[in-house]
C-alpha cells in the first residue's frame, strides 16, 4: 500500500507539470504513473524507465512536456539530451551518435553523443533519473531508428569502441509530427455531424479526441514497424490549445519575461504591466490554429520583447529625471487598436510596438 507521503508526492508533481504544461492533462497523466513506478523501484530491470511518443500540431506542447518534467525533475528545462533527428537524416550520420570504431579516421576527434557520462550529467542530485528527447523522430535515418530499436529492447547501447551505455535510468520521449496536417483538416470539417453541433456541445470533443488518436496511430503504423511500436510504454496524442489554454500560457509567458528581465537586468530590472485590452490584442494576433503557443510566443517578442529591448538599448527607460531602477512599463492599447504603445511612470509613450 502506497504511503501517504508519496501519494503526495505524485500529486504535486502532476500539480508542477500542469502549472508549466497548460491544455495537455492527458500528457501529464501518462508520464506521471511512470516516474512513480521509477521512484518505487518497480521498473522492468533491462528497460528504460518510460518510452513515449508524443503525437499532436506543432505547438501544442509536445517538446514542452520534456522540459517541464525537467523543470520538475531536475530543477531546469535545459536538464536533458537532446537529440535532433532533423541532424541525423543520413545513414552515415548515424555515426555521430555513437562515435567511430577504433582504427577508423577520427577516432579520436569524434565524441559520441549518446555516452553514460552524458546520461549521468543529464541527471541530478535530487534524481537520478535522466531524461532523453529524441525531436521529430520521423526525420531520423532507418539506422538510428534500428539503434534506437535496440535500446528500447535490453535497455543498452554499444557505441562504436565497444562501450556499453546503459539506459535504465532514463525516460525516453519520441516527439512526431505524424498526421499533425490530417489532424488539422480534421479540427475543421467541412462537412458532416460535427458541422451540426455547436462548438460548446461536449460530444463534440470526444468525437474529435477520438479521431485524433486513430489518425496519430494510423500514421505511426505507416511510418515505423510493429516491433519499434510494440516497445512504446504510452502515445500521446496532444490536443489544439483552446482560448482558455492560449490564455494561461500568455499570463506565463509575461511572468516569464518579467522574470527574465528582473534575472539580467538586475538592480537596473523595471516592472511591466500589460492591461487586460492589451493582453486581447496579444492573444487575437497570436492565435493560431495551425502553429499553435509557438503563434502566440511570436507575437510577445514582436509587441512585447523587441519594443523593451529598444528602450533598454537607448537608456529611454531612465529618460524622467525623477525616474529611478525599479521603475514601471506599461504596455497600453493604442487608439488605433492596432499596436501596443509602452508607457514609463510618468505616462510618456516611449516605444509604439
Amino acid at each position: 500500500m502506497r504511503s501517504q507521503s508519496d501519494s503526495n508526492r505524485t500529486s504535486d508533481m502532476a500539480l508542477a507539470l500542469s502549472r508549466r504544461l497548460v491544455g495537455q492533462p492527458a500528457a501529464i497523466a501518462a508520464v506521471v504513473p511512470f516516474v512513480e513506478m521509477y521512484r518505487a523501484r518497480l521498473t522492468p530491470e533491462g528497460q528504460p524507465a518510460g518510452v513515449f511518443l508524443l503525437l499532436g500540431p506543432t505547438g501544442t506542447g509536445k517538446t514542452k512536456t520534456v522540459e517541464a518534467l525537467a523543470d520538475v525533475l531536475h530543477g531546469s528545462p535545459k536538464k536533458l539530451l537532446k537529440v535532433d533527428c532533423g541532424e541525423y537524416q543520413m545513414e552515415h550520420e548515424v555515426a555521430k551518435l555513437l562515435g567511430a570504431p577504433p582504427g577508423y579516421l577520427g577516432h579520436r576527434e569524434t565524441q559520441p553523443l549518446l555516452t553514460q557520462q552524458k546520461l549521468s550529467a543529464a541527471a541530478s542530485e535530487s534524481c537520478d533519473l535522466a531524461i532523453v528527447l529524441f525531436d521529430e523522430i520521423e526525420k531520423a535515418a532507418s539506422t538510428l531508428v534500428r539503434l534506437l530499436l535496440g535500446v528500447l529492447d535490453k535497455g543498452t547501447l554499444r557505441l562504436g569502441d565497444s562501450t556499453l551505455v546503459n539506459f535504465e535510468k532514463t525516460m525516453i520521449f519520441l516527439t512526431s509530427n505524424l498526421g499533425a496536417r490530417d489532424m488539422s483538416h480534421q479540427l475543421r470539417p467541412e462537412f458532416g455531424f460535427e458541422c451540426a453541433l455547436p462548438q460548446s456541445d461536449p460530444r463534440l470533443e470526444a468525437i474529435r479526441d477520438d479521431k485524433l488518436d486513430r489518425i496519430g496511430i494510423a500514421a505511426v503504423r505507416k511510418c515505423f514497424s510493429p516491433e519499434f511500436i510494440n516497445r512504446i510504454d504510452a502515445v500521446v496524442t496532444y490536443r489544439p490549445l483552446d482560448s482558455e489554454a492560449l490564455r494561461a500560457i500568455l499570463n506565463q509567458q509575461i511572468e516569464d519575461l518579467q522574470a527574465h528581465i528582473n534575472r539580467r537586468l538586475g538592480e537596473q530590472a523595471f516592472r511591466i504591466e500589460v492591461p487586460a485590452r492589451s493582453r486581447k490584442f496579444l492573444l487575437e494576433r497570436g492565435s493560431s490554429a495551425e502553429y499553435g503557443a509557438r503563434e502566440l510566443k511570436r507575437t510577445v517578442q514582436r509587441y512585447l520583447t523587441q519594443p523593451l529591448a529598444a528602450m533598454v538599448a537607448g537608456g529611454e527607460i531612465q529618460a524622467e529625471p525623477r525616474e529611478r531602477p525599479g521603475a514601471v512599463v506599461r504596455a497600453d492599447l493604442a487608439p488605433c487598436k492596432q499596436k501596443l504603445v509602452l508607457r514609463n511612470s510618468w505616462g510618456r509613450a516611449l516605444v509604439p510596438a
